[in-house]
């Protein structure tokens, strides 16, 4: 009788992977964080300034030595370049990242290929945060604007302290989460939809532009703040990748006997998923589809392994947006269409694409 080699679902996905699957694995990260810094710098280029590569190669350079240039002209599309177009890109690289990385701790903790970020009602909730800042403070507030931040914010995190608060009292399931996220979705939903019937033109204006979700008007802080929030919960996700693991495969029972604390790791990864999303949207607006679409494409390419799936994932999401918001400042220029609705233009035919076709590849 042959003897079958025991798998590990805590250490890894169900099939063990050899030597050549992990050099395939690393190997595809380190390509797609090449293919990210090349769409990073077309996406800098573009614009109505007239820069190109070298400009922009120029400007990086004239940046890290200190080295600013003397000619007028130069020194106007240098100012042009970091104070407008890399902290954009910056911005789509980290809220793309950090939209996927939600989205594939969301869709591996609750079992569920369709789950995305806004499951749990985290985006309805703050867009009603926004929409009533919006009202407060005036129509002319944008997506910098530390009111709108605010409002954003103290609702996704109310939203999301109801959803956890009830799954740690309640002992909830993954299902009845979700649907607890549905039930929320539709309140803050009708909730900001009774703002836009009541509001001015001008408010309503302004609530509606937040909403189709956009990385204009991107400033340093929010890349900052964003960026030190990655760096803060990265190493604990990676950390934590061998039990979501098997929580994701073997389920909540066999995880505990596996000697996976569920209930904890649960909480506490959707906590950080729920907080990268709300800090997001808080800047950008709502994006859609990153979160659902970037972890299902980043399966098809390195498995099912969170210990790859989620740094490529987050490769992935960073990808899709930058080359949103490159598309949106290229089909109409100099006008440009917000990044959320390119977003949704794109990731919705590449998620029909993978039901149609890979199908196994979403159950």
């Amino acid at each position: 009788m042959a003897i079958s080699t025991p798998t590990d679902p805590i250490a890894q996905t169900p099939a063990v992977p050899g030597r050549e699957r992990y050099a395939f694995q690393n190997a595809a990260i380190l390509l797609g964080l090449v293919t990210l810094a090349l769409a990073a710098i077309l996406g800098i280029r573009i614009g109505t300034s007239g820069a190109d590569f070298l400009n922009v190669i120029d400007a990086i350079w004239a940046r890290l030595t200190g080295n600013l240039p003397t000619d007028r002209a130069e020194l106007q599309l240098y100012n042009i370049i970091w104070g407008l177009r890399v902290p954009r890109v910056a911005l789509a690289i980290l809220g793309g990242a950090a939209l996927a990385i939600a989205g594939t701790l969301f869709q591996g903790l609750l079992r569920n290929p369709l789950v995305s970020p806004y499951t749990l009602g985290i985006a309805p909730a703050a867009a009603f945060g926004a929409s009533i800042a919006i009202v407060l403070f005036g129509g002319s507030a944008s997506g910098s604007a530390l009111p709108l931040v605010i409002g954003a914010l103290a609702f996704a995190f109310l939203n999301t302290a109801v959803v956890l608060t009830l799954a740690a009292s309640r002992n909830l399931n993954a299902t009845t989460l979700i649907l607890v996220g549905i039930a929320l979705s539709q309140l803050f939903g009708a909730l900001t939809a009774c703002i836009q019937y009541f509001a001015e033109d001008e408010v309503l204006a302004a609530i509606v532009r937040w909403t189709w979700g956009s990385v204009n008007n991107s400033v340093w802080y929010q890349v900052l703040v964003l960026a030190v929030l990655l760096a803060l919960v990265f190493p604990y996700i990676r950390y934590r990748s061998g039990a979501i693991n098997a929580i994701a495969f073997a389920g909540d029972d066999p995880a505990k006997s596996l000697g996976v604390a569920v209930s904890r790791v649960r909480l506490e990864a959707i906590a950080i998923a729920a907080t990268l999303t709300a800090v997001t949207i808080a800047f950008t607006g709502i994006i859609g589809f990153v979160g659902l679409v970037a972890p299902h494409i980043a399966r098809l390419v390195v498995g099912s392994n969170h210990r790859f799936l989620i740094p490529f994932s987050a490769l992935t999401g960073a990808l899709l947006l930058v080359v949103s918001d490159a598309l949106g400042r290229l089909v109409i220029a100099p006008g440009v269409i917000p990044v959320g609705i390119i977003d949704a233009l794109v990731g919705a035919p590449i998620f029909l694409y993978l039901i149609l076709t890979r199908q196994k590849a979403i159950e």
